[in-house]
This record gives C-alpha cells, sequence and structure tokens, in this order.
C-alpha cells in the first residue's frame, strides 16, 4: 500500500458499503479517478472469476511446475532463464519492489541497479508486486507496462519474476486489492514482454531447472497474496479466503515445497508474513485485529503452516522499506526480508520491533541474492536519487538452509 493510501473506518467492508457509509471520499475518489473505479460491473468480476478458475487449475508440480504461455504466439522473443551460475559461481538476482510508478525515485533505482547488474553477473530479477501504480494495468496493452516497467528497465535484460501486489489488483478504490481478477491482465502481459516472467498468478521456477539432470541450487515460490490480504472484503466467491483459489494455492504451495530437491527455497509474496514497518505484519496489518481480510490472519496461518521452517527465505514489498529481519523460533528458522523501496520511501522509523540485522525507513534501495551450494547471501544497496549511485549498505550471509519439516499438511 502507499504511506498515502486510505485505510478502511473498519474491517472486512466490501468497497460498496466503505464508499456508501462515506460519501465524502466516494466525491474524492470520482474526482481524482473518475467514474471508472467506482463502477464494477458484474461481467468483469464474472470474466475475471472464470479465468482465475482456469488458472487455478492448472497441473502444477514440482520443480518449473506451470509452462510459460508460448511467448512466440504473440511475437515476444523471452529473456531465458538462467542455466548456469555466473563466472563467480552463482545465482546473482536483483530484488525490488513497490516500483511501477514511472517515476523519478523508479528511474533512479533503475539506473543504480543497472550498474550493480552489470558489475554482479546478474542472470534474474524478481518484482515484489504493485508493478503497476496506482490501479494496475487497464488491460494486457496498457501503456504503463512500457512506462513503468518496459522502459526503466531497460538495460536489465533478464526474466522478471513478477507477483501481484495490491495495486496490481485495485478494485473501485486503487490499491485495495478488491477485485484480483484484474492480475489476470499482467500474466496475460507476460506473453508480448521479453522480461516479464509471469506464467500464472502462483508458479515455481527452479535454477538450474530440473531438466538439467541434478538438483537445483535454488527454487523460488510466487505467490498470490492478495485474497488473504485485501483492505476490502472479497465480493467474488472464487477470490474469497476460504474460496476455491486460496484452497488450491495453499494446496499447490505445501505440494511444491515438499516435491523440491533444492537445496535453497524462496517464497515471494508481496505482503510480509513480519514487518516493522508502517503497515505491521500479517494478522495484524495497519493496527486491525479482527476481519478475514484487513488484517490477514489467513495470510498469517498460510506462512505459519505451510512457509516457515520450509523456506529459507520470505522476500516482500507493500511496506516501501529495506528490512532483513532475524530468522526466530517463531519464524522456525525462515528469514523474512522487506524488500518495496524501489521507487518510495518510508516514514523514517520503525513502527514494531522484530528482531531485526538491519532495516532502513528511509531511503529508496534494492537488494541483490547471491546463491550457490555453499552459501546465500543478501547485498543491500541504499540509492541517492539526486546522483542515481547506489551504496552498499548491508550485507547478510547464511551457509546452512533451513531443514524441512515434516508432517505439515494443507489443513
Amino acid at each position: 500500500m502507499c504511506d498515502d493510501e486510505l485505510i478502511p473506518p473498519r474491517a472486512d467492508l466490501t468497497e460498496q458499503q466503505w464508499l456508501r457509509d462515506d460519501a465524502p471520499l466516494a466525491r474524492t475518489l470520482a474526482d481524482r479517478w473518475g467514474p471508472g473505479p467506482l463502477t464494477l460491473h458484474r461481467r468483469t468480476l464474472l470474466g475475471g472469476a472464470a479465468a482465475g478458475a482456469a488458472l487455478a487449475a492448472l497441473p502444477f508440480g514440482a520443480g518449473q511446475a506451470a509452462a510459460a504461455p508460448d511467448a512466440s504466439a504473440r511475437g515476444a522473443a523471452k529473456f531465458p532463464l538462467p542455466e548456469a551460475p555466473n563466472h563467480k559461481g552463482e545465482f546473482a538476482v536483483l530484488v525490488t519492489g513497490d516500483s511501477g510508478t514511472g517515476g523519478e525515485e523508479q528511474l533512479a533505482v533503475t539506473e543504480a541497479a543497472r550498474r550493480v547488474c552489470r558489475d554482479e553477473g546478474i542472470s534474474l530479477a524478481v518484482g515484489l508486486g504493485d508493478n503497476i501504480y496506482e490501479n494496475g494495468p487497464e488491460s494486457d496493452h496498457d501503456s504503463e507496462f512500457r512506462d513503468k516497467f518496459e522502459t526503466p528497465n531497460t538495460g536489465i535484460d533478464v526474466p522478471w519474476l513478477m507477483v501481484l501486489g495490491n495495486h496490481d489488483c485495485s478494485g473501485l478504490i486503487p490499491g485495495s486489492g478488491g477485485d484480483p481478477s484484474r492480475g489476470d491482465r499482467e500474466v496475460s502481459y507476460a506473453t508480448t514482454s521479453p522480461r516479464w516472467y509471469m506464467p500464472s498468478r502462483y508458479y515455481n521456477v527452479a535454477l538450474p531447472s530440473a531438466a538439467e539432470g541434478s538438483d537445483p541450487v535454488v527454487e523460488f515460490f510466487a505467490l498470490d497474496t492478495n485474497p488473504v490480504a485485501s483492505t476490502v472484503a472479497q465480493t467474488s466467491r472464487h477470490y474469497q479466503w476460504d474460496g476455491p483459489y486460496m484452497r488450491a494455492q495453499r494446496q499447490w504451495l505445501d505440494s511444491a515445497l515438499a516435491a523440491s530437491r533444492a537445496r535453497w527455497k524462496v517464497v515471494l509474496g508481496h505482503h510480509p508474513y513480519l514487518n516493522n514497518g508502517k503497515h505491521g505484519s500479517a494478522g495484524s496489518y495497519d493496527g486491525f485485529l479482527i476481519g478475514h481480510y484487513t488484517r490477514g490472519i489467513h495470510l498469517k496461518e498460510l506462512y505459519e503452516q505451510v512457509v516457515c521452517g520450509r523456506a529459507d527465505l520470505i522476500l516482500s514489498g507493500h511496506d516501501h522499506t529495506l528490512q532483513i529481519l532475524e530468522p526466530t523460533t517463531r519464524t522456525a528458522g525462515t528469514r523474512q526480508i522487506v524488500c518495496g523501496a524501489a521507487a518510495k520511501s518510508g516514514d523514517g522509523r520503525a513502527h514494531f520491533d522484530h528482531p531485526a540485522a538491519w532495516q532502513n525507513f528511509s531511503d529508496v534501495g534494492f537488494m541483490v541474492l547471491k546463491v550457490s551450494g555453499r552459501a546465500m547471501t543478501v547485498d543491500t544497496y541504499t540509492v541517492d536519487v539526486p546522483t542515481r549511485t547506489a551504496r552498499l549498505a548491508h550485507t547478510t550471509t547464511t551457509a546452512t538452509p533451513v531443514a524441512g519439516r515434516v508432517g505439515v499438511g494443507v489443513g
């Protein structure tokens, strides 16, 4: 969410209820965005639900579970996934989050990141959601993809593993996450972009791929956290917290983590499990302690019951900060990292006290994840916007993967 975004007056209102209860807000949104964001057509809602149902039914499995759409059918020459480590013996991955503004801060971060990518031998990038501010793309060929992704990232010519953020799934209110079906536009866009990698709304990618004949060094599991962390209640049964979409995603994640033979496992999700920034942690987002959606209680359950103790890292955005939190007993050894400052910065202070190796609430920046059979390292860079230069601010390294838990079920 944006620092200037709206927070509902009470948990789990639908957007229509919220706007009816606050006529001045409805007028303000209409003045700012026009009537479009305030009208949710039944055809749009049902069409998106049907598309989501089809995606949820895809046959996910171990390794690179879902094949990417056929890019050649629509003319995109895709940048290939890396098949081997770089000259340093590592898979080096650029990590960004909450980047899609097209503004000066994003351009400063990407210019600084280009130089680091060249020096580090980057062969993959990650976008942790809120890819198109403020209310997501209006179609799979919206010019905002060019202005807020392709043009800023020119020169970082690698596949970008993209996940959906709340702004990408805006409903009536920009940034609410109230219409997850809008995320299908970003899945469709992946068929036309050489960079944008999103074969489905959730998916996994192993490096090197299982087809190479040896166990992967690292595997990424990209989640869609929006249906269980939206600012408002979901109106489509398909996307409700206990609906078919989230049940299918949870079962896929549990099975994929269990089947993974990768030494290192990394979960990508826009909304964090733990967070010292202003939006707080899953289960109490933005101070809410009631409601299925606004507080993110069911995302908390997903992280605790399926991810913690099985993945080495949770990489998230949402809060416009840079945080390297420490693994704890609560996380069963999994480390939470928040990297959501690729275009916007935080309010300058910590709001909570989860143990942290390092954190920054004032600067924009990015991270570089470096993975080999020996170790996993995260370098954090802050960026000076006027000079568009990066400074290495912190490095964290671990040589011991999290041991998989036994007996974790899908509940």
